[in-house]
């Protein structure tokens, strides 16, 4: 959404020094990020690069030790229900782009999978592969959950609906030879859930987030948690049924006191729809990956350092936007 506006968005400049600036340089363009849940990762990693994507009317220039974002564009990180979420506010428009799980990219693109019997989002494209998703399968500590299949009874959380994370759930159990109704199972955001954990009114939840998640290390610090694995001939099978899955470890130390544990992912993509402009992309793309939002990835979120160039193009389920394709084919990502 673009705008010419003559705002206090102009840093505090002067109605002189405002007046003195070209018509261009008082474009605003506005970019929606839908990202997750405030407690997730999506919310810290969408603020981050939106920062880094982001140079108002009148931000000083890069060169000139300012801003390296799009000149004009005001990016804003918008908390969201997730993957399933994002994905229909791009299709709709009402985002201009946001982050999904990659299986969820790819049910949404061919129509397949949770989007059966639905129209295609023929729309959506991919800007960049941002960083592995581990699910996180959290029990309290003397729940006696070790496996997966001792969850059978217990109150678990599947996550909420309209997120990507409560269809992977529901792949995950069946792998393993259980359902929803061998379980007493609710549907909570992921701070719900650890609230209700940490209360005792809840035995396990799942969680599909970058490690560490910001719920499950409060968890962890202060009510003491335990992470049950997702390994075995089960997690390979599943693996093999759905190529978006991946086998993956939360390492011992990404949560206090919490033995690290082997388990399955997804990526974590951002995703734009085909209509927004060529160059647009291109700029948004091309401000991911600048030197100095390297440096504000690598200090600003644990997850943010997972966020690598030579990544950008893998798992993405689907096709990239024209936009961002020329700059990954100019700097000899893509042939």
């Amino acid at each position: 959404m673009r705008i010419r506006r003559r705002s206090t968005l102009l840093g505090g400049l002067g109605a002189a020094a405002v007046a003195g600036l070209p018509a261009a340089a008082q474009d605003i363009t506005f970019f929606r990020i839908g990202t997750g849940g405030t407690a997730g990762t999506y919310f810290p990693i969408g603020g981050l690069i939106a920062n880094a994507i982001s140079n108002p009317p009148g931000s000083r220039s890069c060169a000139d030790g300012g801003s390296c974002g799009v000149p004009g564009l005001v990016a804003t990180a918008v908390a969201s229900n997730g993957s399933v979420a994002n994905v229909n506010a791009i299709s709709s428009g009402s985002m201009q782009s946001g982050f999904t799980q990659s299986d969820v990219a790819y049910w949404a693109f061919n129509g397949n999978g949770i989007y059966e019997g639905r129209p295609k989002v023929e729309v959506l494209r991919a800007i960049a592969n941002l960083y592995p998703e581990s699910f996180h399968l959290v029990a309290r500590k003397g729940a006696g959950i070790k496996s997966i299949k001792d969850l059978k009874g217990k109150r678990m959380s599947l996550d909420e609906p309209g997120s990507g994370t409560l269809v992977d759930a529901r792949l995950i159990l069946a792998a393993y030879g259980l359902t929803e109704k061998e379980i007493k199972a609710e549907y909570l955001k992921p701070q719900q859930a650890a609230d209700k954990l940490k209360d005792g009114a809840l035995d396990a939840f799942f969680s599909v987030a970058g490690w560490p998640q910001g719920a499950i290390a409060e968890l962890a610090a202060t009510t003491g948690i335990e992470l049950v694995p997702i390994d075995g001939p089960e997690a390979e099978a599943l693996v093999k049924q759905y190529s978006f899955f991946a086998l993956d470890e939360i390492p011992d130390g990404a949560y206090k006191n919490v033995p690290g544990v082997k388990t399955v992912s997804v990526n974590a993509i951002w995703a734009t729809s085909s209509k927004q402009p060529d160059q647009l992309i291109y700029n948004v793309t091309a401000a991911l990956w600048n030197p100095n939002t390297r440096k504000l990835l690598d200090s600003g979120h644990a997850k943010g350092r997972a966020i690598r160039f030579e990544t950008a193009v893998q798992g993405l389920g689907i096709p990239l936007h024209p936009g961002a394709e020329k700059f990954y084919q100019e700097k000899g990502l893509l042939k």
